[in-house]
């Protein structure tokens, strides 16, 4: 089996986790706000960086990670795209914000799971980039309406969701999920040489 950067998390002592947390957070929300600006949905760094530390982090650390970012943005920290902050959670990237757990866990289960070869990993970072789709979209489509929300972006018919929060990324998202995985891949290398 190749060798893994995620392998090694699970002998860190605490302190030394709680500080990856923190540095992943960190790296969250310098990611989030490197952005694109597009209506209703920004084009952010998010998507690699969640699937960066996904993988780097393993699953349950990398999971981990991204709920310590949703909590510092529910203390009011500015770190969400457009330096925002717990406002996001009802806003119009909600449904793609609720699915970077699952995409940092998913991603971090995949290498736990000895899948570190380049082509494959970028199968899995690609697959876990198309399905952010599904709760990316599925919040404007009517779970936005379902509680409450009233706003411009909430109910849209699917094929204005589909052209406004998916089209105009799809591109970028692939390319970042294929980068975030050679990435993984060169510095998991680098730490195997050492």
């Amino acid at each position: 089996m190749a060798p893994t950067m995620t392998m090694a998390a699970g002998h860190l002592t605490p302190a030394r986790k709680a500080a990856m947390v923190l540095a992943g957070t960190g790296v969250l929300a310098l990611a989030a706000q490197v952005t694109v600006p597009f209506y209703p949905v920004p084009m952010t760094l998010q998507t690699l960086a969640v699937l960066s530390i996904g993988l780097a982090f393993g699953s349950r650390l990398g999971a981990l990670t991204v709920l310590a970012w949703y909590g510092e943005a529910l203390m009011g920290l500015p770190v969400l795209a457009g330096f925002n902050n717990a406002a996001a959670f009802v806003g119009p990237t909600a449904g793609f914000l609720a699915g970077f757990v699952a995409m940092a866990w998913l991603a971090g289960r995949a290498v736990e799971r000895g899948i570190t070869g380049p082509v494959k990993l970028s199968l899995v970072t690609l697959a876990l980039s198309a399905m952010i789709y599904l709760p990316g979209l599925a919040w404007p489509a009517g779970l936005a309406a379902a509680t409450g929300i009233e706003a411009g972006w909430a109910g849209l018919s699917m094929p204005a969701i589909v052209s406004a929060f998916a089209l105009p990324f799809l591109l970028s998202d692939a390319v970042k999920a294929v980068l975030a995985a050679l990435l993984y891949r060169g510095i998991a290398n680098r730490f195997a040489r050492r």
